[in-house]
């Protein structure tokens, strides 16, 4: 299958590109959750409290016959120290009842194979204009999918060109929802780091990391872009919602045709 190529200008060249097998992969929502859930796994970090918290203290239990609760209290000469109940998790400063432990499997393992199907799975989505709109982007109608622009796409130098771009590929209505659609976080997440939620946007898949766009695009709004040979499932498929807004360069398809071949 041969689809065209775009210009930097937005416009559709004579060239025509043939797309890679890995386009015509079957397309599998419930694979592709289980892959991002598995991904996005990978990145906590354990957590737990120490075994000894809230038991380093001295009690004594004074057993029945004082006509008071038959409860760890520390140990004291005075009057009221020795009437406190410690150790205990009802106790003020007692161990917790079922404390967040380090040991805990907070891993989710998935399939080697069936991790490749996912992210075969979510680029095919990625030429899948149905699935595109079912997932909440705008662009024009007649954009042709997937959106590949030629290589020179990838020397962009300036944050404006980035954006020129993208609006000269039709998708201006995908950048001005990202930009409506920020809004304070509620909660106290305010004051964590993350004041903000952001929509997802476009995102755009290079062949080199070192391309002068990568640092050029890196403040568009809700913009990712990513080197083709590090595209992850929940890059691809946000949130576990497969389809999202791809833009390729031609360089970037014919290294995923490298990478993936006809497997």
């Amino acid at each position: 299958m041969s689809i065209s190529l775009y210009s930097i200008k937005g416009q559709k060249t004579s060239e025509k590109l043939e797309l890679p097998n890995v386009f015509q992969t079957p397309l599998r929502p419930d694979i592709i959750k289980r892959a991002v859930l598995a991904e996005q796994s990978w990145k906590r970090q354990p957590k737990g409290v120490s075994p000894q918290a809230g038991k380093l203290v001295s009690v004594d239990n004074w057993g029945p016959g004082r006509g008071v609760a038959r409860v760890p209290r520390m140990k004291g000469s005075g009057t009221h120290s020795a009437q406190r109940t410690a150790f205990i998790p009802q106790a003020r400063g007692g161990h917790r009842a079922h404390p967040p432990r380090s040991e805990k499997r907070i891993i989710e393992k998935i399939n080697r194979k069936e991790h490749l199907l996912a992210l075969k799975s979510a680029i095919a989505y990625t030429g899948n204009k149905e699935a595109i709109i079912l997932r909440g982007h705008r662009f024009e109608e007649q954009i042709e999918f997937p959106i590949i622009v030629e290589s020179k796409a990838e020397e962009i130098e300036k944050t404006k060109d980035v954006i020129t771009l993208l609006e000269k590929l039709g998708l201006s209505l995908d950048l001005m929802k990202v930009k409506l659609g920020k809004k304070i976080r509620s909660g106290k997440g305010k004051g964590r780091g993350r004041k903000y939620k952001i929509p997802v946007g476009p995102l755009i898949v290079v062949s080199n990391e070192e391309s002068s766009i990568v640092k050029a695009g890196r403040n568009v709004l809700g913009t990712q872009i990513v080197n083709v040979n590090k595209l992850t499932t929940e890059l691809l498929a946000p949130g576990t919602h497969p389809g999202r807004l791809t833009i390729w360069t031609e360089e970037a398809i014919k290294a995923l045709n490298e990478r993936f071949g006809d497997k």
